[in-house]
């Protein structure tokens, strides 16, 4: 295994005050080992707890440590833009910041991060997480291959590492809404995908419930693709076509029996579909709408309060 000139790792923080420590005692060996100069640029994402003091406890114990403190929760994602476009060295790795993705697992990743390669996942063996959040991970990582066009999107995770010169490719981004792994697909096509290693959680609990899953693969379809609104066309032009044989049958009928098709429950069902399918459309229209007003508010998808490398 070769060593790397530099080598930046991103973790974005919240509510992480006990595994902070932990983590960066496990990190700065394999740093070392892997890479010339390093540094580990950790994100605040508006912590309640004493999160932010611990990081400027490490910054002061470490010197390559950058701490940077967001003014308000702005989201995982969000956070792991701001440490993204703060790395300086030629390699980023990201991971989570409770341990379950192993820090010596990332020499791994380097192995598979051939010339051909810009990005690489490490996809954990074996899901620690409950039935419910592993299915609802799961379905996040669907809407994620639908998206992305690939197979490699099944196996995408917090666990990636990537050559700094792909960010360029969103550089100008300033949606609020954020998905780096879509982001990623901006700037390059050339992604792998490993096995690693998944511990279970040692500190704390996850942020990340069914419910916030399942928006977030909602929020990742309307903000990057426009898959829903091909499936309201599509609904739209199928029942248009229903509409034009029930329309067919019930002029035929009447032109060769004399007699209207009775029935107020066959019309009530009529009317309710196209009506449901009409809002349902309308719903997804307004989505977009919304996305695009914010987008004209140019809300920032960050703010950084402190930055002890600026």
């Amino acid at each position: 295994m070769s060593r790397v000139p530099g080598l930046s790792a991103v973790v974005p923080a919240y509510n992480s005050e006990a595994s902070l420590v932990p983590l960066l005692a496990r990190l700065e060996p394999v740093l070392v080992q892997l890479a010339d100069r390093f540094e580990v640029v950790i994100v605040n994402d508006g912590s309640r707890d004493r999160t932010w003091e611990t990081i400027q406890g490490l910054a002061r114990t470490y010197p390559w440590v950058r701490a940077i403190n967001l003014a308000r929760n702005c989201g995982q994602h969000n956070a792991l833009l701001c440490g993204i476009r703060a790395a300086q060295y030629d390699l980023i790795v990201t991971l989570d910041d409770d341990l379950q993705d192993p820090p010596e697992e990332i020499s791994k990743l380097l192995d598979v991060l051939t010339d051909d390669v810009d990005v690489v996942y490490g996809a954990p063996v074996d899901e620690v997480h409950g039935f419910w959040r592993d299915l609802a991970s799961q379905v996040t990582k669907m809407m994620l291959q639908g998206v992305l066009g690939a197979q490699t999107a099944r196996m995408v995770g917090p666990f990636r590492l990537f050559r700094t010169s792909v960010r360029r490719a969103f550089d100008g981004y300033r949606g609020t809404f954020v998905n780096i792994d879509v982001l990623l697909t901006w700037g390059t096509t050339r992604f792998r995908a490993i096995r690693v290693r998944h511990d279970a959680r040692q500190f704390g609990v996850s942020n990340y419930g069914v419910g916030k899953l399942l928006t977030h693969s909602l929020n990742m379809l309307t903000g990057f693709s426009t898959i829903p609104l091909q499936v309201a066309s599509l609904l739209g032009f199928v029942l248009t076509l229903f509409g034009g044989v029930l329309l067919a049958y019930v002029l035929v009928r009447y032109a060769v029996q004399g007699v209207a098709v009775p029935g107020f429950a066959f019309l009530a069902s009529i009317i309710i579909i196209f009506s449901g399918t009409q809002l349902f459309t309308l719903g997804v229209i307004g989505e977009y709408l919304a996305r695009m007003h914010f987008r004209l508010l140019d809300r920032p998808a960050y703010v950084v309060r402190d930055d002890n490398g600026a």
